[in-house]
């Protein structure tokens, strides 16, 4: 209690097996170990805001198309994030986006990364709500100390001016220091039609592409393949 190793290592440490007292510490601090492993990667889940919790394991790599040079073994081994690649997400609602975005966000919390999930909207109404209210610095702040911010559904409602300049502003801080990973259904030529700001918009473009790497989602919808409607 005293080394606070946890209510689990109290219930159990008398059933730990050893043969000798030296194995008995490496088994004790082995348990020690994992038990505030577990305990990181439960807070930094909580923290990043996941809406639901997908695994990569429980996802289907089939009705992806990568860039070449790209597969999905390099997707799962999290190389983006050492490298601050981007990933653009792109394909029709129901094609697994959302799925991939949370999944890759929780394997990079088990491996101790500081993440943020948002759908776009609301991260878009935190961002005018911290400016208006005199905390944004603060806000950014936070927004400093981590390794991957996921925008989930970009481009699914008009943004008005305020707003495309607080996440240009965002995303040019991301630029070389962060991953940050899209979902969208809207090809790239049509994002003009929900960033009112032309030249903030081709100016995001610009930063999110150069270490960009878009991922297309195609074949049909998972929610349809599976509604008792059909």
């Amino acid at each position: 209690r005293q080394l606070r190793m946890g209510t689990r290592l109290q219930e159990v440490y008398r059933e730990i097996p050893f043969e000798s007292h030296e194995q008995y510490v490496v088994a004790l601090l082995e348990e020690l170990l994992k038990n505030r492993q577990q305990g990181r990667t439960l807070r930094l889940v909580r923290r990043a805001g996941f809406e639901c919790e997908k695994r990569l394991e429980q996802f289907s790599p089939k009705q992806l198309g990568f860039p070449t040079g790209f597969n999905w073994n390099w997707l799962c081994d999290g190389a983006f994030l050492e490298a601050k690649q981007n990933l653009i997400l792109m394909g029709n609602p129901g094609t697994g986006k959302t799925h991939l975005a949370t999944a890759l966000g929780i394997a990079a919390c088990m491996n101790g990364r500081q993440v943020l999930y948002r759908r776009t909207t609301r991260f878009i109404e935190e961002l005018t709500r911290a400016f208006e209210t005199g905390q944004y610095e603060r806000f950014k702040e936070k927004l400093d100390r981590l390794d991957l911010l996921i925008l989930d559904e970009w481009g699914y409602i008009p943004v008005h001016t305020n707003g495309t300049r607080l996440l240009f502003d965002v995303i040019s801080d991301c630029y070389e220091k962060r991953s940050v990973i899209l979902t969208t259904n809207l090809p790239l030529p049509e994002w003009n039609r929900i960033f009112g700001d032309e030249r903030l918009l081709s100016a995001m473009v610009d930063r999110l592409m150069h270490h960009g790497i878009v991922i297309r989602h195609m074949g049909e919808s998972y929610r349809l393949k599976e509604s008792p409607m059909n």
